[in-house]
């Protein structure tokens, strides 16, 4: 008997994988948790039945999530992930050598435990000295904060739920206020083929508060589409100015200076979001 996972991402589109095994599954206090080895991707994190993360892909979201404003930044210090309980991106912001404090704020400790147990590759840094680990709410924790992060990356699940409040302009405007005079932020902010809706929400929202706001794109295969799109909103520097010899210091399996250029050139149907969202 073959055992296959559905996602469904829209009303109209599903994503199926065949499973190999279940390795875990549990009701939290939030949300469904479920953790499969499927053929095409390996060990995937399900939450509510939506796809989060794979051990195959993940490279590709986490380290543009993460470097991009990193290099953009001349020397983040101290830096914070809202979600993102696996850790992928808290990994990856490790690379930097400048960084002395990354706080992680993830609302479901189960995420983060189960991911250290069936996810180690991905969790792995988890475990590091610098890493400041928050069991709790992200809004309430960046709404507390003034002055503080350098770079903060908003790791979010879809905006439904507790992560709906992740996606308004209330939140960006907290999050301008807790980041330093040449603070940077980075939302995942969805796909533009199927949530245009989304992508006009956050960067409304960003470039209402940031006077430099660039959306910018990867490919991540499991996700909606399997184009991604990531909103950086920066105080001062530009994300194509950013720190190209740092950048070819990084081991990684994805990111390149020369895909952190490139992820800005936006075709020309995203363009045209953005001109519409502008115009409005």
């Amino acid at each position: 008997m073959q055992l296959w996972v559905t996602e469904k991402q829209t009303d109209s589109l599903c994503i199926s994988f065949k499973v190999k095994e279940i390795l875990h599954q549990e009701q939290t206090e939030f949300q469904h948790l479920a953790i499969v080895d499927t053929e095409q991707y390996g060990r995937m994190l399900l939450l509510d039945g939506v796809v989060q993360t794979t051990i195959d892909d993940e490279f590709v979201y986490h380290e543009m999530m993460a470097h991009v404003p990193m290099l953009t930044h001349p020397e983040p210090k101290k830096v914070a992930v809202i979600g993102g309980g696996d850790g992928g991106s808290i990994r990856e912001l490790l690379k930097h050598p400048s960084v002395e404090e990354a706080t992680l704020v993830e609302i479901d400790g189960r995420v983060i435990e189960a991911s250290k147990e069936f996810l180690p590759e991905i969790a792995a840094g988890l475990s590091d000295p610098r890493v400041k680990i928050i069991v709790g709410d992200g809004i309430a924790h960046i709404a507390e904060m003034e002055n503080y992060y350098d770079v903060i990356l908003i790791d979010s699940t879809d905006p439904v739920g507790a992560a709906f409040g992740l996606f308004t302009e209330e939140f960006y405007a907290n999050v301008y206020k807790a980041l330093t005079a040449e603070g940077i932020m980075v939302a995942q902010t969805e796909s533009p083929f199927v949530n245009q809706d989304i992508i006009e929400r956050s960067f409304r929202g960003i470039s209402q508060n940031f006077p430099v706001t660039e959306l910018y794109l990867g490919c991540v295969p499991t996700y909606p589409g399997g184009l991604w799109s990531f909103t950086l909103g920066s105080k001062k520097h530009h994300p194509l100015e950013a720190n190209w010899e740092r950048a070819d210091q990084l081991k990684t399996k994805y990111y390149t200076k020369e895909v952190h250029r490139a992820a800005f050139q936006l075709p020309p149907f995203v363009q045209e979001q953005l001109d519409r969202i502008v115009q409005k």
